[in-house]
């Protein structure tokens, strides 16, 4: 009788894991894509400190969607069928190869960067993650997954539009761990810069803040975070990092964060900037919350990356 109370409770304890964990990956994984549901015809960030720029960011929606563009598909390592929009410049120019944010789409968090990209002589490939957009899939994986989407669509440039192509990898907020995550690997001689716009240092380290920010015990909840991911997503959390991809990155690398980012704090820049091996440079840009840097400051951005690329001959 005892053996079957103690067989029923660790039953019942592992029941009640398993049940939390499925929450946890619920609420951090799942990608609802409630943005697609509600039909929003100019949809930007969720949050007040996107209100002043509102403005801004639908008229480059409307001038973006006036542009010609290609669509282009990939499949990735399991399965999914990922898209991406191609917007030229010039043939032979060199490509930018664009990832947005958490829960976010190619449109939403890069609308601007097609005329950004556009001044700076080069071509752009937008890409709607796997679980965002026009992509398929469910699960969000914090740029584990994502980073070999990347280098799935690198691979995609070169064979699309030639061998001596010339690819810039370039992310914002969650898009950024990804391409950073990204070259870590091996990378094809066509990469020859990575631009990363408030990018965390690891999944672990930003799903842990953000535990915090919900006033919940970060080092309680996280192995549950952790277990759900593992267990339910069919992905470890853990499994690499920025902070471990610029202990060994190559290419040339260009930090940009806001200093009044409330989500990833600007410090995680600061610090994947002291570990970075390759040649870099980081910029910070006072008064600026979670992906606003360009356009707080404009100007400031475009001469960043015009002054480092002229540096490092980048074009």
């Amino acid at each position: 009788m005892p053996f079957l109370l103690i067989g029923a409770s660790l039953f019942a304890l592992l029941l009640i894991v398993l049940i939390i964990s499925y929450v946890c990956y619920r609420m951090a994984f799942l990608n609802p894509r409630t943005q697609e549901k509600q039909g929003e015809e100019f949809p930007i960030p969720e949050g007040e400190i996107y209100e002043p720029y509102r403005e801004q960011m639908v008229s480059w929606m409307k001038e973006v969607r006036a542009m010609p563009c290609k669509e282009y598909w990939i499949t990735s390592f399991d399965g999914l069928r990922l898209r991406g929009k191609y917007y030229e410049y010039a043939k032979g120019a060199p490509i930018e190869l664009m990832f947005h944010g958490y829960r976010g789409t190619g449109e939403r968090d890069l609308c601007g960067g097609v005329q950004r990209c556009f001044r700076l002589g080069r071509n752009v490939l937008i890409v709607d993650q796997r679980a965002s957009g026009k992509s398929e899939g469910k699960v969000i994986t914090f740029g584990i997954n994502e980073s070999r989407d990347c280098l799935a669509w690198v691979d995609l440039i070169i064979k699309e539009f030639g061998t001596d192509s010339k690819i810039i990898l370039t992310g914002i907020s969650m898009g950024a761990a990804t391409v950073m995550m990204a070259a870590g690997k091996e990378l094809p001689k066509n990469v020859i810069c990575v631009l990363a716009d408030c990018g965390y240092s690891s999944p672990k380290e930003i799903i842990k803040k953000v535990i915090k920010d919900m006033k919940l015990p970060e080092n309680l909840a996280y192995p549950f975070v952790k277990l759900g991911a593992k267990v339910f997503g069919g992905f470890s959390l853990e499994e690499t990092s920025a902070a471990e991809a610029m202990k060994v990155c190559k290419v040339p690398v260009i930090f940009i964060h806001g200093e009044d980012d409330d989500y990833v704090p600007c410090e995680m820049s600061r610090r994947l900037y002291e570990i970075c091996k390759a040649p870099k440079v980081l910029v910070t840009v006072p008064g600026a919350g979670h992906g606003l840097a360009y356009l707080v400051d404009t100007e400031g951005y475009f001469k960043t990356l015009t002054t480092f690329c002229q540096k490092h001959n980048i074009q």
